[in-house]
């Protein structure tokens, strides 16, 4: 009996250690497997805040600019600005989009006009892998909207009693007598092309609804499987379980001392690992930002909270009105490689030091004190190959130095071969100086970069002046 109690007493404490084991190490394990959350967002006013800007989080909380905190995507349609980016994943994650408000305050164009006559268009770029981005296209969604004045602030949800896109934005518009802000949408199965607009949701009298997010909740949490956050005087939540039926008043967040008039932009996330959600609102009254309110049910207004003190980071640019991702570990991946924060840096001439390499008009050439953006480019690993070298442009994200008919241009990556082939270059010691360096064509080992009368050209290199013009510093 003696011996058959030790047995089972080593079984247990084995059993007891392994549980215990499991239970030390798996969330540890776990935690460091989980993909993170992608933010699509814009930082501020003026041409280049108001852009489109990705942050990466591993917690949801703790957020770090990606691509060195320049712009990722950058508009060059319409107003050429954009603000409330919608990142937008198809059900088969095998497409994704980013819809965006087509508006630039400060470029041409102020709140008065921007609300009574502004952009009816949309701004709306596509990708297959959320890398590689197409050009952006307009989408008129407010055109077909009688005497609509505008289109602000979209947002875009799959909805599968219909096997499509519920597309919903704001549009300023007279009704009976009453011109203010209402809700509308439209079906879209592309984002090219939208069925006829109709209201979605209208405030009494005349106070005005903008700022709509819908987050969808798994079933087992609260009685609603949708809940809707609007900006409305008032952060209020509704509910329903359907997304264009009938919706409930769920209360609102004054109850924590948020209001309409200090924040705005309502930003929903669910963090991956526990049934709590983060509804991100920003504080633009105080000019500050995001911040999150987290909440364990996101249909009962009571359970809201505000953050504590140091409990999140929202990295050095400001976070304003966008969206979040929660991305898969494939997805996280293919971003955190495309946008990392590979320095911004220039391009000096060897023989005329006083010169940079720039691009103007999409043209490229050498131009003397050029510190700006035009001047500025990414050497991201070659798109063609590895051990090489291509140019990304700082203020055109997704464009790289190119040759076509061995002339330069800066030219939108098409994703084909044969421009990954183009924007490819092998960095090589200089060669009128091997303390300075030459880059010769990947796909023409033949030829250098090198400057004729100040233009960027592709040439074979075979006397000094040439080996002078093809020799360039790398430098900040």
């Amino acid at each position: 009996m003696s011996a058959l109690r030790a047995r089972l007493s080593a079984i247990l404490l084995a059993a007891c250690l392994l549980f215990t084991g499991q239970a030390l190490t798996t969330p540890d394990r776990a935690a460091a497997a989980d993909p993170g959350y992608l933010m699509a967002h814009f930082i501020g006013e003026g041409a280049t805040g108001q852009q489109i800007y990705f942050s990466h989080s591993t917690d949801g909380l703790n957020w770090r600019d990606l691509n060195g905190g320049g712009t990722t995507l950058r508009s060059t349609v319409g107003t050429r600005g954009v603000r409330d980016p919608a990142l937008v994943r198809s059900p088969g994650g095998d497409k994704y989009w980013i819809i965006a408000t087509d508006l630039c305050i400060g470029c041409g164009q102020n709140w008065d006009t921007a609300i009574n006559n502004g952009s009816r268009s949309l701004v709306v770029w596509e990708s297959t892998d959320l890398v590689r981005w197409s050009e952006p296209w307009l989408l008129n969604v407010a055109g077909a909207i009688p005497d609509g004045r505008n289109a602000w602030a979209p947002e875009a949800i799959w909805n599968p009693a219909t096997n499509d896109y519920v597309l919903y934005w704001a549009t300023n518009k007279p009704v009976n007598g009453v011109k203010k802000h209402r809700i509308h949408y439209a079906h879209t199965r592309d984002f090219r092309a939208i069925t006829t607009p109709r209201i979605y949701i209208e405030r009494p009298g005349t106070q005005e609804i903008i700022d709509t997010q819908i987050v969808e909740v798994p079933a087992g949490v609260g009685d609603h499987r949708y809940v809707r956050a609007s900006g409305d005087g008032q952060i209020t939540l509704e509910g329903s379980n359907s997304i264009l039926g009938t919706w409930t008043n769920l209360g609102n967040l004054s109850g924590i001392g948020l209001t309409g008039s200090q924040v705005e932009g309502p930003m929903w996330m669910k963090f991956r690992d526990r049934n709590e959600w983060t509804l991100y609102l920003d504080q633009y009254a105080s000019g500050r930002g995001y911040m999150p309110v987290t909440t364990t049910g996101p249909a009962v207004s009571g359970t809201y909270r505000l953050p504590a003190s140091g409990s999140y980071d929202m990295g050095g640019t400001k976070k304003r009105h966008g969206s979040i991702l929660n991305l898969t570990a494939a997805e996280e991946s293919r971003v955190l490689a495309r946008w990392s924060n590979t320095p911004a840096q220039r391009l000096q001439s060897y023989n005329f030091q006083d010169r940079y390499v720039r691009h103007a008009d999409f043209d490229v050439r050498i131009d003397q004190n050029i510190t700006g953006p035009d001047a500025q480019f990414r050497l991201r690993p070659g798109l063609a190959g590895s051990g090489t070298v291509s140019f990304e442009s700082v203020n055109h994200p997704g464009y790289f130095l190119r040759h076509s008919n061995y002339d330069f241009q800066l030219a939108h990556n098409d994703g084909t071969s044969q421009f990954a082939a183009d924007a490819t270059f092998r960095q090589v010691a200089g060669l009128a100086d091997s303390s300075w360096s030459s880059f010769q064509s990947y796909n023409h080992p033949d030829r250098y970069i090198r400057h004729y009368a100040y233009e960027l050209r592709l040439d074979p290199i075979t006397t000094a002046t040439a080996r002078s013009d093809a020799t360039f510093r790398v430098t900040s």
